[in-house]
């Protein structure tokens, strides 16, 4: 009996080694008549393959977004270059819900692909990126079900908010926040928000408390056991290399659709006598081309980020009336002898017609947008034609502490405006007001 188990053993033995031998066979490179099996051509193409996703905070705005696309390329950068086994990727979150997308009757402005607003093979001149739809036909599925790995929740350590005594952490803790979007339904099944897609689920869900910068997350790739990896609120690490020159090829690579571009540029060309061949702002098509050099001038107008609504409850010690805006710009047009002002705000109409009133001598315009930009680009698109137009201007004065000013500040670096036509601010009053610094381009 002890001789027929033992022998039972190992016939069962040599059963499971001879299918795990066939279900990792190794595949024949086919000459140019064959055709590989599917199985094959599956296992060579995406074995290797790892695959980082995230998502951030729902209130936070487009423009922090970006900011975060920055630290998280940077990190996959790194990643490419020290984990060699792996083939990288960045699954690039889609875009929608957002505070300021504020349109109703160009229906839902949700599950938007990256493409809509930036130029993706100027990303994938930095890093490997792909659309969600992509990672979605690519990565393998169950009855359209498409199960991640592993999903990590960063949480901020509140005690080191309380004390002020901050230090990296890593740790792994329960998800026993009833405010949490992923909840287990069954054995290795997890659902959650997903950006809208209810066919994504997670196999596991981890909570972190974490304190670090975006690099210290590599522990938690584990990529021999996870091909898949989402964090969620990735806002909470913070940049390895903010302002280096790493830092400004992941942000040269956030190079626009050029649609986007175009209609700005005709916005320009027509109303603020304004071409890039004329402003000295020609730019190469590659941004990998671009050269260091200060040298641009601008077009004839002067450009200002006026921003107003959630600004006048959140900060209102450092927004300006509408009255005291208006002498501040008043003053700068007429120190730089210019006529046209151009507003990228989202102030009301009333507020924007009262601006308008106190600069009557002046050609004051905003960028209104044509039915079919509007339908097909939606608030982000038409948020990002504006930021265009401002950062091409003479001189642009922005507004304390708003990521969208930064993103025009950083767009001028880049163009190579003087640094003293980028770095302003409209102040509280008409005195002399703080700064949020120069923040200046590194090649």
């Amino acid at each position: 009996m002890l001789l027929f188990l033992r022998v039972l053993y190992f016939i069962l033995l040599l059963i499971n080694f001879t299918q795990n031998i066939i279900g990792n066979e190794f595949c024949d490179i086919p000459d140019e008549h064959e055709e590989t099996n599917n199985k094959c051509s599956v296992q060579s193409r995406y074995s290797q393959n790892r695959y980082i996703l995230y998502d951030v905070n729902p209130p936070e705005g487009f423009n922090l977004r970006r900011d975060v696309f920055i630290r998280v390329a940077v990190f996959i950068k790194n990643l490419i270059k020290q984990e060699k086994d792996f083939k990288w990727q960045l699954v690039l979150p889609p875009w929608g819900n957002l505070y300021h997308w504020r349109s109703k009757h160009i229906g839902y402005q949700t599950q938007l692909p990256w493409s809509l607003f930036f130029d993706i093979s100027s990303l994938q001149k930095y890093i490997p990126v792909i659309e969600i739809y992509q990672f979605l036909q690519e990565y393998p599925s169950e009855n359209n079900e498409t199960r991640l790995d592993v999903v990590y929740i960063l949480q901020n350590d509140e005690e080191m908010f309380r004390t002020g005594k901050f230090e990296d952490k890593n740790e792994i803790i329960e998800c026993n926040d009833k405010s949490l979007q992923f909840h287990k339904v069954e054995s290795e099944k997890y659902i959650g928000y997903f950006w809208g897609y209810h066919n994504i689920t997670s196999r596991v869900v981890k909570c972190i408390k974490f304190h670090g910068m975006t690099s210290d997350l590599k522990q938690n790739l584990k990529p021999n056991v996870y091909r898949s990896i989402m964090f969620d609120h990735m806002e909470i690490a913070l940049h390895d290399f903010y302002g280096t020159k790493e830092y400004w090829k992941a942000r040269r690579s956030m190079r626009y659709n050029s649609e986007l571009y175009n209609i700005a540029n005709e916005y320009r060309k027509t109303f603020l006598n304004s071409t890039n061949e004329y402003d000295n702002t020609e730019r190469p098509d590659d941004w990998t081309k671009e050269k260091g050099i200060r040298n641009a001038v601008g077009g004839p107008y002067l450009s200002v980020h006026l921003r107003r609504r959630d600004f006048l409850i959140g900060r209102p010690s450092t927004v300006p009336t509408i009255q005291s805006a208006a002498s501040q710009l008043k003053n700068k047009l007429d120190e730089l002898q210019l006529k046209s002002l151009f507003v990228a705000t989202d102030a009301t109409q009333e507020e924007f017609s009262e601006l308008k009133q106190y600069l009557s001598n002046y050609t004051v315009l905003r960028f209104i947008s044509s039915d079919y930009v509007l339908s097909k680009f939606k608030d982000g698109g038409v948020a990002i034609i504006d930021q265009i137009i401002s950062s091409h201007a003479r001189y642009f004065i922005g507004t304390y502490e708003s990521t969208y000013t930064f993103r025009i500040q950083e767009d001028r670096e880049i163009i190579g405006f003087p640094t003293r036509t980028t770095f302003n601010y409209l102040c509280k009053g008409t005195e002399k007001c703080d700064s949020n610094g120069q923040w200046e381009i590194v090649w």
